[in-house]
């Protein structure tokens, strides 16, 4: 939004989010404010209701589309991730493989996802070795296409493993560890205090509920125990809080492959820190 404002009329944001795709999911996922998306276009955000499946593929075909959007108007497009798989699919321009929704339906039945990468293993080493064995989705999209497809996984393509040269810069901003660690904290407690409890509560209150990817997003996941009786409400928020910070470290793991990115060290504001590097790009 900085940036968008110091150039104004040139930038429109690309949310590269899997949860800020769902509406109704706006305090949990931290979704620009409707006066921010009033002041500045944004994409990505809001695409389908939380009772909707919404996959990898879906998203490359609403970002690919945004992006000639945006260059037919002459503008700038900023990407803020996010998701990196996803930011990965439309930077790399990823060939995805096809759907088998009737595999994916029955593996979703399977509860042991030990089982499950024990399967994937077999059947997909290579693309195993990069899942986590705890990443129950993931591991079920990788079975689905072995499943259906009758070939590797890991074959589509070259994968998330290769960086080939792209005209899209990439800038990473790193934290402390400590201080990620305490930003994390505030932040869910923060979310608990603007109301995403009743924000759950309402979700689920829906003729169709939430669909199974919307209901894994951190915080929802959680929550959705508090509403329907099964766990406290400060056992939840601890678990967030955990659990947010274990995917911090995962996510950072992901984008420090990537020897593309520049990443910018951040002592105190993200903003005043990170903002000049942005704006060398576009000088």
């Amino acid at each position: 939004m900085a940036l968008a404002r110091s150039r104004p009329g040139q930038i429109e944001i690309l949310a590269v989010d899997a949860m800020q795709v769902y509406r109704g999911m706006d305090i949990g996922t931290a979704k620009p404010t409707a006066d921010d998306q009033a002041e500045v276009t944004h994409y990505g955000i809001d695409l389908v209701d939380a009772d909707e499946a919404f996959t990898m593929s879906d998203f490359q075909r609403e970002a690919t589309s945004a992006l000639a959007t945006i260059e037919h108007a002459g503008h700038t497009a900023v990407l803020v991730a996010g998701t990196g798989l996803y930011l990965t699919a439309v930077i790399d321009d990823l060939t995805l493989p096809g759907e088998w929704p009737d595999i994916r339906a029955e593996l979703e039945l399977q509860p042991d996802v030990v089982a499950l990468y024990e399967q994937l293993a077999d059947l997909d080493p290579h693309a195993a070795a990069k899942i986590e064995p705890t990443n129950q989705r993931r591991i079920v999209r990788a079975l689905e296409v072995c499943l259906g497809s009758g070939r590797p996984f890991s074959s589509f393509g070259p994968g998330t493993d290769a960086y080939p040269p792209i005209a899209t810069p990439q800038i990473g901003l790193r934290w402390n560890r400590d201080a990620l660690t305490e930003r994390v904290a505030q932040r869910v407690h923060r979310m608990i205090e603007a109301g995403l409890v009743d924000e759950v509560a309402r979700l689920l209150s829906a003729p169709s509920g939430m669909s199974r990817t919307a209901r894994q997003a951190l915080g929802y996941k959680e929550l959705i125990s508090v509403v329907e009786g099964n766990a406290p409400l400060p056992k939840a928020v601890d678990d967030i809080i955990l659990r947010t910070r274990q995917f911090a470290v995962r996510q950072e793991r992901w984008f420090r492959r990537d020897p593309r990115i520049r990443w910018v060290e951040i002592a105190a504001d993200p903003v005043a820190e990170a903002l000049p590097v942005v704006q060398e790009y576009l000088s």
